[in-house]
């Protein structure tokens, strides 16, 4: 579709864009700000628009392209006025979310990930979890807006609003509520609003004295790897800083391990909490500068913590002199994703923040050396930075005395799938993953993948294994499915997922999640032998051993386990004894023979013999 301007857009978009350029000084490094606010004026990006937005900030026409090209929410293709994303998380798709969308795409006559004309009511497409998986099937509205619990009856309603051309904001209230549903509170969930606490601690202790004590807490980072918290702040405290420049404190707030939604309830019920975290980081680092890097998906989100920001500005507790102490000054901007999965990994984050695609960096340097524009800088998850904020306030003893020995404090999980009572669960480290599935109400599960995709997949015989570093670790999601589901099923989804979401910038990730997927897809097509399962064997150790990060390293986990743990729901479709074609040899012949006039058996691959 020809992106030509006409004279009229043509203006209205540039006003738009001198307005979003002067908001962000033309800086290289708010492109992705730039371009994610200009698109809310123009709803998609042309080709010419892009090359004003790369004279604007002075980058070339490519670059800016490039980088628009890479997130899942700039359009460089028409949408329509109202553009809604299906989440296609395996347990939406389990809860009908796919019918109910070709159901909405047949009411308004469009086709999923079609483009649009520009005046058309609606577009409408896929994309991966959007952090509501305990409230679906859910839909991202316009990037800024979800909708919950849809069925086949809101579906109706919905087509008939979008035809109507009402706006969202005038859509039925309860269709938009999301819950922050806690079942069991812990430590970090139970807190009081931290409204300076931790840092009136902090600074009575001292800046040295309280890093022994996040020390003595045996505080590791919730985000998944795990590290020992105190140990990298220590790395970022003695990496040289470049002159006129400062230390940064990074949250890292893109929650896109699909199944995972605790990091929202955090932010919703405990933001005070992870703000005075970061701040706290601040403070034992010298840092003058902090991001909270919101995934794309949590808009919805932003307003009210951009008004806690205010708020503790307000209140002395961001911003120069904080708590009136000379020199302590250090505030904090929210960077708002564009949907990549892969920005939840600290380099491709920081690369994000400086305006660029998500591609991982190569490491050494590591980003306490050398992350946001080349200085030292933390990257911890919003969990962590929420603990380590009443560690400052009641100290490391005190937080080690909960949990194991080698896994202290307490972790959050997102349960959701086959259970009574999805949410968010707050336990001790150590909790076994029966006693989960008790207080959730799973009855009948066959398997519970903890961790996410990337994580680890569980079969009933190890429903005894225990929530911790040493035994099952977990970046915090926990999916329940029963004896009805098929695992395969659920297999083929997370290898649609890590396909869709390679960063493409290593040959053995962008090409391996995608022969994986083709693979899988042509066991579901009904056309696998047991030569299909020696090629996904082989696909899975290249991957485990080969990747640039850990997107490909653990891209096929649930490959390796389901295979192991579930190996019938494959062998159900590798029955037959020799390579299956994942199409009809023969007939792909049948032109061929109409232009030659040949019907003979040599022109017969199945009568060769």
């Amino acid at each position: 579709m020809a992106s030509t301007l006409n004279a009229a857009h043509s203006a209205a978009h540039d006003a738009a864009l001198a307005e979003v350029l002067q908001r962000h000084g033309g800086r290289r490094e708010q492109l992705v700000q730039i371009l994610r606010e200009l698109q809310v004026h123009t709803r998609w990006l042309p080709r010419e628009l892009l090359a004003r937005v790369a004279d604007g900030v002075g980058l070339t026409p490519a670059i800016v392209e490039g980088v628009a090209g890479f997130y899942r929410f700039l359009h460089l293709r028409p949408v329509g006025q109202c553009h809604l994303l299906w989440s296609d998380h395996v347990t939406d798709r389990q809860a009908g979310s796919r019918g109910l969308a070709h159901e909405l795409c047949r009411r308004l006559g469009v086709r999923p990930g079609a483009p649009a004309l520009p005046d058309a009511p609606a577009s409408v497409d896929f994309c991966s979890c959007i952090g509501l998986a305990d409230q679906g099937p859910s839909v991202l509205v316009d990037q800024h807006q979800v909708l919950t619990r849809m069925d086949s009856l809101r579906v109706a309603e919905l087509s008939d609003l979008l035809l109507a051309r009402v706006a969202p904001a005038e859509w039925p209230p309860e269709w938009q509520r999301v819950e922050h549903r806690v079942w069991r509170a812990g430590p970090l969930l139970e807190a009081a609003p931290l409204r300076g606490e931790a840092l009136r601690a902090t600074l009575a202790r001292g800046a040295d004295a309280t890093l022994a004590e996040i020390e003595t807490s045996r505080l590791r980072g919730r985000g998944g790897a795990g590290f020992a918290t105190a140990a990298k702040w220590r790395l970022c405290r003695a990496a040289p800083v470049p002159a006129g420049a400062g230390r940064v404190v990074v949250c890292n707030a893109d929650e896109g391990e699909p199944g995972t939604f605790k990091d929202r309830v955090l932010l919703a019920l405990q933001a005070d909490a992870v703000v005075e975290g970061m701040t706290v980081a601040a403070r034992l680092l010298d840092a003058r500068q902090g991001f909270i890097y919101l995934r794309g998906e949590y808009r919805h989100l932003l307003d009210a913590l951009q008004a806690l920001l205010a708020r503790r500005r307000a209140a002395g507790l961001l911003g120069e002199g904080i708590l009136g102490v000379a020199g302590f000054d250090f505030d904090i901007q929210i960077h708002l994703g564009a949907g990549a999965y892969v920005c939840g990994e600290e380099s491709s984050l920081i690369e994000s923040l400086e305006g660029k695609r998500g591609t991982p960096r190569i490491r050494p340097p590591f980003p306490v050396e050398r992350g946001f524009l080349g200085r030292p800088t933390v990257v911890n998850n919003v969990e962590t930075f929420c603990a380590a904020a009443l560690v400052a306030l009641r100290g490391g003893t005190w937080w080690a005395s909960i949990g194991t020995q080698a896994s202290s404090g307490s972790k959050l999980h997102s349960v959701s799938g086959d259970c009574a009572r999805p949410g968010v669960y707050e336990y001790p480290f150590g909790v076994s993953i029966e006693q989960i599935l008790h207080d959730c109400g799973a009855t009948r599960t066959q398997a519970v993948q903890v961790g996410g995709p990337s994580g680890t997949c569980l079969a009933a015989h190890e429903f005894g294994r225990c929530i911790a570093f040493e035994d099952v670790p977990s970046a915090g999601a926990l999916m329940v499915f029963d004896d009805t589901r098929d695992l395969f099923e659920v297999a083929h989804g997370f290898a649609h997922f890590f396909a869709h979401e390679s960063c493409g910038f290593c040959t053995p990730c962008r090409v391996g999640t995608e022969l994986v997927l083709r693979r899988m897809d042509k066991l579901a097509a009904g056309h696998g032998s047991l030569f299909d399962e020696r090629e996904l064997r082989e696909l899975e150790s290249l991957l485990h051993g080969s990747t640039h990060c850990g997107l490909g390293a653990t891209a096929t986990n649930h490959l390796r386990d389901t295979l192991l743990r579930f190996r019938p729901a494959y062998e159900r479709r590798l029955a037959a004894p020799r390579f299956t074609p994942a199409f009809d040899l023969d007939a792909e012949l049948e032109p061929a023979r109409r232009v030659t006039g040949r019907d003979d058996a040599g022109a017969h691959l199945e009568r060769r013999g």
